[in-house]
């Protein structure tokens, strides 16, 4: 027996004034600063979510998080690669339907430690729960327990319990339990045990858990050892997977161990000794689980051995000894990965859970990969999604980039199984990834929203982009990834074609999107946008091997029959992929029919009919505008860095109504676009959505288990979102933001191989390089480089720009042309009897006057003839010149004279970029035409503001790119436009107006041209900016 050594006690729990009585009821918010979640009482209605947030796993291992003293139907031990595969059975099969389906079936569960006081066995159901504390440590690894309880017959004891799952050692998992007699005296037992006998969840009416395993399921046979029971074999009937489990013990003073014994779907190691009041017995336990891929007696002996000296290993460490290498396993990521926010605990609280529960739950051997519900819970029957690739593993690669090479190695391995699939789908060559699986072969029964989601295979080349361009590890793509990408590249052409009925596009037939509401779809706007990244990169990367890896594309080439005409035919593919611009409604199409169908009728669906999937027909679904979750808003964030921001912003505007959010994955995605557009609010209501999710349990199913890729999505939230961190061109680019409320934020990346931080404050972002070499990144467009050691802070907005020219709206900027304009609407208005009042007239600034005529008319019942709609803006026309026959330099804005000047003498051109045909004479009556170098024509623009055409005509005109041109404007129309030309934009009135103005000033005169526009060192020309 090994000697015992006495525990070093971590700060949990009761201690000195602070007495278990006096606990909050939880989520207690720090206090902590948000490094431990606690739960007080016992509720058996949220006992299984419960289960799930304290979870413990390691990548292999999985542990929910029960409570030894009351049994649980819903409580489970998961191991990554043990699973069950049945037959899936249809009335109707077709050629290329998924055969069988893989399940994560509960292995035999070894945490168990029962107490019995003399003939009464602890269980809180009996006898009175004093006081029940349960803590889960993201710091420490560990979930632990204080339970006060006092039996049927009066007596009083206190139980304090901690467990951890070995991120050191994968097959182990670590118990140690006190009991403290308060006022009982008499014999103790304490029963340890591996159980088992728990079956995989059965189907029901909710399709996200459950399966039918018919004959399947799991085999359990005790072990013996010298003729007593020493642990447990157990064997997937079909899939023969094999796990065997056992355990070993540290008892304490006071304990001797009693002869094993076994019941039917249990062993169990009992140990007895005696308490007086005031006394404690202490016990260590551990377990080992081994695995393997087939079963046999020498299989079963290997791994009995194996988990022998596991054992062996963990015993002669103790658990102090596992506690603090699981510790110093945490430090580590924390030190990379942690993100602190001040200012809103729970938000503190969420993302360090979150972030906990993604670095535990990631497979760690290439075998696995993270699950829906990683390790957690029964959810989607432990299955891989396209989500693993779009949410988790960007977040992995930029906060642990080791782990995210393994989940592409998970990917890697499954090749072979995706060529197979292929050819089970109809497809001659190539590797089609399935839709959900674990061991690599399709497992959806619903092709519609399964294996139609062809998708997944440029999910899995975004993620091999995004992990190349963020790591630099150019060896891994070379040596595995590009067989890979090569072979699910070649599925495209096959799927889509050059379509001589839209003029030789590029589209692409009967997939569905991530939008599961609607199925089976020509040209899903984030299938063909994915595809075409796909495709270019495949292209690029072909074209790059043949410079830099001939020999191994040589290899490559010859192994799979890959030809320099079909990397052309990739290339001609993206370059003429079908991403149309509706031209009635001016935003993407989600598919070629959707913006056909009626809207679902929102207002008159209940809450309780949502989610729609489990009390809707499919078909109901898909013959509406209704979404599941983002779909053109996700292709937007991965794919769409070509797209100018006055489509994003109609995009936005058009999709974030009509969808419902059914998805975890989707608020997320909604926060980052929001924080991208300047909808601040919007962002973080949807990032609490994201972050609080499982915590806070939003969609009622947190007892399947967590979510993990909303969990990733609440630190791309942080990062990609509030940081506005973009990665294209291996470059890493910033513009943050400070959501309201906060008073700071800081978060930590690895980017190809240097360690940086960045801390958001209301004074500005500053950015440390805490370790590698000298790096190069970009704030609010403009690059600045750091080395080790070195912060660099900067103000959060682009500004001082290096600009070149200056453009300017008239109405509203320059002058007050506002009311003018309002009197004339008004006084037409009157004319053609219809309501008008400032608040539409708001609306309608910075429109040209077509438009605004338009906007004037709609809702009033009235409509004008072509002739009528001319004669209309004539009129109105003449009462403004009329109004406006008066102006002289003396209506000029305070400051609008000295501002040009100044821009003037530091070598700027100037332009004016008004919608009215009347700012040439206008601007001639305010004296300043002499100062400015282009007025434009605004009856030559094609397309009015929002669209970018006047802005980006005025800087043609200057001989200015548009990326050296600051816009001003006082209308939200004109900051799109500003937005959408590429330029720099100065809103000029109401910051909560004008979000997506880089800088908003109350008025032109309060600019400071210094301020906003940087030395001339840093421009063509050797003039400078002095304050006038």
């Amino acid at each position: 027996m090994q000697e015992w050594v006495p525990p070093t006690r971590p700060a949990m729990g009761p201690q000195p004034g602070r007495p278990l009585e006096a606990m909050t009821a939880v989520p207690e918010l720090p206090g902590d600063t948000g490094w431990v979640i606690r739960r007080t009482g016992y509720d058996p209605e949220k006992a299984a979510q419960n289960e799930s947030l304290f979870a413990l796993a390691n990548g292999t291992l999985g542990v929910r998080g029960g409570i030894d003293e009351v049994p649980s139907l819903t409580d489970a031990t998961f191991l990554a690669d043990f699973f069950e595969q049945a037959p899936i059975h249809y009335h109707e099969r077709f050629p290329g339907f998924a055969t069988a389906t893989d399940t994560r079936v509960p292995v035999a569960d070894g945490k168990y430690i029962r107490v019995v006081l003399g003939d009464e066995p602890v269980d809180i159901r009996d006898g009175l729960l004093d006081g029940l504390l349960c803590e889960l440590d993201l710091q420490a690894g560990t979930m632990g327990r204080i339970l006060r309880w006092t039996s049927p017959k009066g007596a009083r004891v206190e139980i304090e319990g901690q467990r951890l799952v070995s991120l050191a050692h994968p097959q182990l998992m670590a118990v140690r339990l006190t009991v403290r007699s308060l006022d009982y005296s008499g014999p103790v037992a304490l029963l340890s045990s591996i159980q088992w006998g728990k079956r995989a969840e059965k189907q029901g009416d909710d399709p996200r858990i459950g399966v039918t395993l018919g004959h399947g399921g799991v085999d359990s046979q005790p072990v013996e050892q010298n003729g007593v029971p020493a642990g447990l074999v157990q064997q997937a009937r079909f899939s023969q997977r094999i796990a065997v489990i056992r355990q070993t013990h540290r008892p304490g003073p006071g304990l001797a161990a009693e002869p094993v014994w076994q019941t039917l779907h249990s062993l169990v190691e009992p140990f007895s000794g005696t308490l007086t009041p005031g006394q404690e017995l202490t016990i260590e336990k551990f377990v080992a689980y081994g695995t393997a891929e087939q079963a046999g007696p020498e299989i079963a002996q290997a791994l009995f051995e194996e988990t022998g000296g596991v054992l062996a290993a963990a015993r002669a460490m103790g658990w102090d000894g596992i506690a603090r290498r699981q510790r110093q396993e945490l430090d580590k990521f924390w030190g990379d990965a942690d993100v602190t926010i001040e200012g809103d605990p729970a938000l503190q609280q969420a993302i360090r859970f979150n972030l906990f529960h993604l670095f535990q739950s990631t497979g760690r051997t290439g075998t696995s990969s993270i699950a829906a519900k990683g390790l957690t819970g029964e959810g989607y029957e432990g299955h891989y999604f396209w989500d693993t690739e779009t949410f988790v593993l960007p977040a992995l690669a930029l906060t642990d980039p080791g782990l995210a090479r393994r989940m592409l190695e998970y990917r890697v391995r499954g090749l072979e199984r995706a060529r197979a699939h292929a050819r089970a789908m109809g497809h001659a060559t190539g590797a089609l990834y399935p839709w959900r699986t674990i061991a690599g072969d399709e497992c959806s029964a619903h092709y519609p929203s399964g294996s139609a989601q062809y998708h997944i295979n440029a999910d899995i080349a975004f993620a091999v982009r995004f992990y190349e361009e963020v790591t630099g590890d150019s060896t891994f793509l070379y040596t595995h990834l590009a067989e890979m990408l090569f072979e699910t590249v070649r599925i495209w052409p096959q799927i889509g074609r050059f379509n001589p009925r839209k003029g030789g596009v590029f589209t692409i037939h009967e997939v569905t999107g991530p939008d599961e509401y609607t199925a089976l779809v020509n040209n899903n706007f984030y299938t063909n946008s994915m595809a075409q990244a796909h495709l270019a990169h495949a292209a690029d990367l072909y074209r790059r091997m043949a410079r830099e890896a001939p020999d191994r594309l040589a290899v490559l080439a010859g192994q799979i029959g890959l030809m320099p005409a079909e990397a052309d035919l990739w290339q001609r593919a993206a370059d003429a992929m079908y991403l149309p611009t509706d031209p009635l409604l001016g935003v993407s199409p989600q598919d070629d029919d959707f913006l056909d169908k009626p809207l679902w009728d929102f207002a008159g669906t209940p809450l309780d009919k949502f989610p729609l999937l489990l009390h809707f027909h499919p078909l109901a679904l898909y013959r509406h505008q209704v979404c599941k979750q983002a779909d053109v808003v996700q292709a937007m964030l991965l794919a769409g860095q070509a797209m100018d921001s006055g489509l994003k912003r109609r995009n936005f505007a058009y999709y974030e109504p009509i969808t419902v959010h059914d998805s975890t994955l989707s608020p997320s995605t909604h926060a980052i676009i929001a924080a991208e557009l300047g909808e601040a609010e919007k962002a973080l209501a949807y990032y609490h959505q994201t972050a609080r999710v499982d915590l806070d349990d939003l969609h009622g199913n947190a007892s399947h288990g967590v979510h993990m890729a909303a969990m990733a999505g609440s630190w791309l939230g942080i990062a990609w979102g509030f940081g506005g961190l973009r990665w294209h061109g291996g470059i890493a680019r910033f513009r943050p933001t400070l959501p309201a409320g906060w008073a700071a934020y800081g978060f930590g990346i690895l980017w190809q191989g240097r360690r940086l931080r960045l801390q958001v404050t209301a004074a500005g972002a500053c950015y440390s390089l805490l370790e590698g070499a000298p790096l190069t990144l970009h704030h609010y467009g403009k690059p600045f480089s750091l080395t080790a050691g070195e912060s660099h802070c900067l103000a959060l907005s682009p500004f001082p720009w290096p600009a070149r020219a200056l453009i300017f709206d008239l109405d509203g900027v320059l002058t007050d042309t506002a009311e003018a304009h309002y009197q004339a609407w008004k006084r037409l208005a009157d004319d053609l009897g219809v309501p008008f009042d400032r608040r539409r007239n708001e609306a309608m600034k910075g429109i040209d006057r077509d438009t605004s005529l338009t906007m004037l008319l709609d809702g009033s019942g009235l409509t004008l003839s072509p002739a009528a709609r001319q004669k209309a803006t004539d009129t109105k026309n003449g009462y403004y010149q009329a109004i406006i026959a008066g102006y002289s330099p003396a209506d000029l804005f305070d400051g609008v004279r000295p501002l040009l000047a100044q821009a003037r003498a530091a070598g700027l051109k100037i332009g004016v970029a008004s919608a009215s045909r009347n700012a040439p004479a206008l601007l001639d009556r305010l004296g300043i035409l002499d100062l400015l170098d282009h007025v434009a024509d605004a009856g030559a623009i094609a397309h009015p503001k929002p669209a970018p055409d006047i802005f980006l005509s005025v800087a043609a005109a200057l001989g200015v790119a548009p990326g050296e041109c600051i816009g001003i404007e006082d209308s939200q129309a004109g900051i799109t436009a500003i937005k959408a030309a590429g330029m720099v934009a100065i809103g000029i009135g109401d910051r909560a107006l004008l979000k997506q103005a880089d800088t908003v000033f109350p008025r032109v005169g309060e600019i400071d041209l210094p301020d906003v526009v940087a030395a001339a060192d840093n421009r063509e020309g050797k003039s400078s900016l002095k304050t006038a």
